[in-house]
């Protein structure tokens, strides 16, 4: 490293101790470092500063109630048009079946996403919330990415509080982060042209914020952006938060290319999915947690990214379909146990919680 980069660094690190705000180049530079044990270093002193040894874990189901979709993101492995080979629809009942099993095995969170279905009504997911609220009313139903509601304010014809209102009266608790990918427009028009915008994806947030639901954020990486790209995407997140503190986690999603329009890219190393984690710590400072989602990273990256600033594993799954449609490449769950032990080979106390981060079991030896 010259002199120049080791000045740098130090004037990034000075900043970190001190809790000092990193700039668009400072997060520029850490990126561009291939320093990567100074850069897990400093996510780590973060890391432990805001969670000391702590690792949370959840038991969750992820819910995908129809991979049928109009739009067209050649990102998506996930997707299926109408009467395509592969497309499926759940009813409300084998939802609630499925959820039933989550349940049975120890599930305290639903996650439900799915495709942006050209016909079917809003009522729908309105019966679902309601029906799985009436049926598991402990039960924590994190629904709908803010892509679906803006979806559900096209199909209504009416204003996003009244979809909010409604959701909320069917049983929502929070909502989960898809959908934001990578806000910049240019790099949208390439891989999902016709999404909902960056503006309106933030726009959507705010409002989800205003109506006291907590929602979590993410970042698409490892395909056609650009470093600059994602702190950018990284920095527009931290504005937001400051002015609702309404996201509770973030979530860097690894691009998983096979099956897709982008199958002749390589997807992120872990050495930059690694990076992203830590670079992600040291730039949303006000973010409480910075998740490890194994399902995309494999199990044994993200053991390593909660020395690199991850402070969550995310939890058992339970069945997985939108990474796992991308050739498979992904485990679809894991066990409460096989949870526990990853965080503890990784030297880390393993801590059930909620969704809303409020610890469920100590688990001890």
């Amino acid at each position: 490293m010259t002199q120049t980069n080791a000045s740098r660094l130090f004037e990034i690190e000075e900043k970190v101790i001190a809790g000092e705000r990193l700039t668009f180049e400072d997060g520029l530079y850490l990126f561009e470092s291939n320093d990567l044990a100074s850069l897990g270093r400093l996510a780590n002193i973060v890391r432990r500063r805001r969670h000391a040894n702590i690792t949370y874990y959840n038991i969750n189901r992820h819910l995908n109630p129809t991979n049928i979709c109009y739009w067209d993101c050649g990102f998506c492995a996930f997707y299926r048009k109408p009467n395509q080979e592969g497309a499926y629809l759940f009813t409300v009942e084998q939802c609630v079946e499925m959820v039933g099993q989550a349940k049975a095995a120890g599930a305290t969170e639903v996650h439900i996403v799915g495709g942006l279905h050209p016909t079917l009504p809003f009522d729908y997911y309105l019966e679902l919330l309601s029906t799985l609220k009436k049926e598991y009313p402990d039960i924590h139903l994190k629904a709908f990415t803010m892509v679906e509601l803006d979806h559900f304010k096209r199909i209504t014809h009416k204003t996003d509080e009244y979809v909010l209102e409604k959701l909320k009266e069917a049983g929502l608790d929070s909502c989960p982060g898809g959908g934001a990918e990578i806000f910049d427009e240019q790099v949208r028009k390439q891989i999902c042209k016709h999404k909902t915008s960056a503006k309106r994806w933030l726009e959507m947030s705010r409002k989800v914020h205003q109506f006291g639901f907590k929602s979590n954020a993410t970042m698409l990486y490892g395909h056609i952006e650009s470093y600059s790209h994602r702190v950018d995407h990284l920095i527009r997140l931290r504005e937001l938060q400051d002015e609702t503190g309404g996201f509770q986690c973030f979530i860097p999603l690894a691009f998983h290319p096979k099956d897709t329009e982008y199958a002749h890219l390589p997807g992120p190393s872990a050495i930059d999915s690694l990076k992203t984690v830590a670079v992600s710590r040291l730039m949303l400072d006000n973010f409480d947690h910075i998740k490890a989602y194994w399902v995309m990273l494999g199990k044994q990256v993200a053991q390593v990214a909660l020395h690199f600033g991850a402070n969550d594993m995310d939890g058992t799954v339970m069945e997985e379909r939108i990474t796992y449609a991308a050739g498979k490449v992904s485990e679809r769950e894991a066990t409460r146990n096989e949870i526990i032990q990853l965080i503890r080979e990784a030297g880390f106390e393993a801590i059930e919680r909620d969704t809303l981060y409020r610890p469920v079991m100590e688990v001890t030896q």
